[in-house]
């Protein structure tokens, strides 16, 4: 599926069916060759959103899966980069793609950092925490943090309600819903659940300072708006 090299519709089936770690486990080996892979114009354009901000020291992609997000963390970055995720699968394409940084496993729900990072990021991974989750998630990342520290993320704009897009999310979500509540175990996978007002407001209440900067080279919506934006999330102190 998605290309010869691809997972087939049997193997996506059986991801489906498993928990969100070992159904991530199974897909790794071709995850890369999947549309779920953060494509490499995001990963650019959070660059570019994030140079003006930097240099950074030391940097951590939260939620690293297969270490797409070294793209952008070791240009930007002086210091080590690591990644953290809690499938071993993911990890070990990690260490195979990038060798030279560290890779962590745990549940980024209890990141086992104190103040070691200046810049952390993320891509692709807020939909698997429920509502609920993220105050523990952004506690974590902003313990992680040293003072100054600034937590990265992009997010797209909601697409129209006339859009083929919004029902099709919207239909995901519900079919995710209705296999959480017949199957066991679950796997959380939603898209409609982490709307940007809600984001900065779990933020804010984590204790990070929220911005946002547009992400120019997506282009804009025809009302003028951006079709993504960076979420910037600094942890309060001096650098």
């Amino acid at each position: 599926m998605f290309s010869p090299q691809g997972p087939s519709l049997r193997e996506l089936a059986i991801q489906a069916l498993s928990s969100v770690e070992r159904g991530y486990d199974l897909l790794a080996p071709k995850f890369d060759r999947t549309p779920f892979r953060t494509p490499d114009r995001i990963l650019d354009a959070t660059a570019a959103a994030l140079r003006p901000f930097g240099p950074f020291g030391d940097g951590l992609d939260v939620c690293c899966g297969t270490g797409a997000g070294m793209r952008i963390l070791r240009p930007l970055c002086d210091g080590r980069t690591t990644g953290v995720d809690f499938s071993a699968g993911m990890l070990e394409q990690a260490r195979g793609a990038h060798p030279d940084a560290e890779w962590v496993q745990a549940d980024v729900r209890d990141l086992p950092f104190d103040a070691e990072f200046d810049l952390a990021v993320s891509f692709g991974a807020l939909g698997h925490f429920l509502p609920g989750e993220r105050a523990t998630l952004f506690a974590g990342v902003r313990r992680a943090l040293r003072p100054g520290g600034v937590f990265a993320f992009p997010v797209g704009a909601p697409p129209p309600v006339t859009s083929g897009l919004y029902w099709a999310l919207l239909g995901f979500d519900a079919a995710m819903r209705v296999r959480n509540a017949v199957w066991r175990p679950p796997f959380v996978m939603y898209y409609r659940t982490c709307p940007l007002h809600a984001l900065r407001d779990d933020l804010t209440a984590a204790g990070f300072t929220v911005s946002t900067v547009p992400l120019e080279s997506l282009g804009r919506l025809d009302d003028g708006s951006p079709r993504g934006r960076l979420v910037l999330a600094r942890k309060p102190g001096t650098a």
